[in-house]
């Protein structure tokens, strides 16, 4: 089980936002079988079965095992991640596109941004597991509180100037074997844990 998988497919992301098949895959974060699932979300065994079968086609859900049981035939599924990220490929036709309006001061462009991360990092990850590869990244995540306005923003043109000299230092466009890679930093007030 991984713990984050990002789906790209868009008939995938509308059978994962059900709320009932939502609930199922929490519930799949250990292996269970329909009739289990059954008493957990109160619901017939039959309809969970139906949900079942519905994320299973879209490789929500896999089989971890079959139990015999009597006549019957239990089948233990189990989610295939912890959780999950619905890539904007799922809506490829208005995925946000941060090269429409960059503005480095907007807070829609930084989700433009942030969109485009989300896109190319599932795109790399489903690439990397089928030539069963890892995918080479790196990212920082802190907080810092600001004393007002103006701190705020000398600390982004300080950080602006420090990622360009590291970009002038490092990039190398004659580089024969080099790979290009992507470099967001965002800044962003704080959202409270729960919100």
């Amino acid at each position: 089980m991984f713990s984050v998988a990002v789906i790209e497919d868009p008939a995938a992301a509308e059978v994962s936002l059900d709320p009932i098949r939502a609930r199922l895959l929490a519930e799949l974060a250990e292996p269970a079988s329909a009739t289990m699932l059954a008493g957990r979300v109160d619901l017939p065994r039959q309809k969970v079965n139906y949900h079942l079968r519905a994320l299973e086609a879209h490789g929500l859900v896999e089989l971890v095992e079959e139990r015999r049981k009597g006549n019957v035939t239990e089948r233990m599924m189990r989610a295939t991640a912890s959780s999950y990220v619905i890539s904007p490929t799922a809506l490829a036709a208005v995925q946000p596109d941060p090269a429409l309006s960059p503005d480095r001061l907007s807070a829609r462009w930084l989700l433009a941004v942030a969109g485009r991360l989300v896109r190319d990092v599932g795109l790399l990850i489903t690439g990397a597991a089928k030539a069963n590869q890892r995918v080479a990244t790196f990212a920082l995540d802190g907080e810092v509180r600001f004393a007002s306005p103006a701190d705020r923003a000398a600390f982004a043109e300080e950080l602006a100037t420090a990622v360009t000299t590291l970009v002038g230092k490092y990039h190398d466009e004659t580089a024969e074997k080099g790979r290009k890679h992507r470099v967001v930093v965002a800044v962003h007030p704080s959202v409270p844990e729960g919100s």
